[in-house]
């Protein structure tokens, strides 16, 4: 029988990914049956939260232990339950930054797809692609708002970083692939003087438009519906947004796309972008490496990059100053400017 070569080797890890889907499921579970909100009042026993969700206590006795065990939840003594600062700030639906949506896109959207990936390796093609119409615009329309927190505090940083002058002259913002219209809608929150063109599919616009207005910049925020690659942007714009497209769109797409927001931009302009970014060698950064099969499984095109990739591409399109700024996304923004 062979033996391991070190003492300390052992499948742990192993076994680790084997159960990884469990955590996405377990939580989902505990949003959708109001577990983390009937916490956030005080801690309770199983007993109690089964009762006022209606559940099995012995299923809510597995669904708590288990959020225990991952840390997001505190057990006592006393086997009453609580939140922690984690599960407080992002999994209690009343709090703003609420991403307890994001497992119900997981689960009903992006599992579903992932199981073809052994098909999906061997062609190189999505069972279906996400980012072509009309599919693409049901897609993206079901689950665009549960991802608007995500991006809300990174998109509050740019509006900080970007300092536009107050003034009354119209400060005009295009916002690329709009989805929930974050981008577009914070920088309107921050600057009275902002007027946003919100670009997305007329499937999922509907969505930019409801959320604007609930945030209350629906009056100052036009949509111009069509496909990135054909619809006329027009010109003239202060800053143009593209946030998380250009791994949908892939490299050729992305850098078209790149010299067209250069020629909508006026001189002095700036484009902002968040993505999932790589390391150059494609070998350290998991999180966007593990969004690059992602991207395999629900594209034609599409991929992560590396910052050093898409500078390339916003140089190659005739921006300058290209940069970085550290936000609380999953990667830095990209900055860069249209010369004068």
């Amino acid at each position: 029988m062979a033996t391991l070569a070190h003492a300390s080797l052992t499948p742990a890890r192993i076994m680790q990914f084997a159960w990884g889907y469990t955590v996405p499921l377990i939580i989902e579970t505990a949003v959708r049956r109001g577990l983390f909100d009937a916490l956030d009042s005080g801690p309770k026993t199983a007993a109690e939260l089964a009762a006022q969700a209606a559940i099995s206590e012995r299923g809510a006795g597995a669904v708590l232990n288990a959020l225990a065990g991952v840390q997001l939840l505190h057990k006592d003594a006393e086997g009453r339950f609580a939140l922690t600062p984690e599960s407080a700030a992002f999994l209690v639906s009343t709090k703003p930054a609420f991403m307890g949506g994001l497992f119900k896109h997981t689960s009903r959207q992006l599992m579903p797809r992932w199981m073809s990936l052994n098909q999906v390796v061997e062609t190189g093609k999505p069972v279906l692609a996400v980012n072509n119409e009309p599919d693409g615009a049901a897609f993206f329309h079901e689950f665009v708002e549960d991802i608007f927190p995500m991006s809300y505090p990174s998109a509050q940083v740019l509006a900080e970083t970007l300092a536009l002058a107050r003034t009354g002259e119209p400060a005009r913002v295009l916002d690329i692939a709009a989805g929930s219209g974050v981008w577009g809608i914070v920088l309107a929150q921050r600057y009275p003087q902002v007027r946003v063109t919100a670009v997305d599919w007329p499937g999922v616009l509907d969505v930019t438009r409801r959320v604007a207005a609930r945030c209350g910049v629906g009056d100052r925020v036009e949509t111009l519906a069509g496909d990135l690659a054909d619809v006329d942007f027009g010109t003239g714009y202060r800053v143009a947004t593209l946030g998380h497209i250009l791994h949908s769109e892939g490299a050729a797409r992305s850098r078209l796309l790149l010299g067209k927001v250069f020629h909508a931009l006026a001189p002095g302009g700036n484009i902002a972008i968040a993505e999932f970014l790589v390391d150059d060698a494609r070998a350290t950064d998991a999180g966007g490496l593990l969004f690059a099969v992602n991207m395999l499984v629900n594209t034609e095109h599409g991929d992560t990059f590396s910052f050093s990739e898409i500078a390339a591409w916003l140089r190659e399109a005739g921006f300058e100053n290209v940069r970085t700024v550290d936000s609380p996304g999953p990667s830095p923004l990209i900055l860069a400017d249209r010369p004068h």
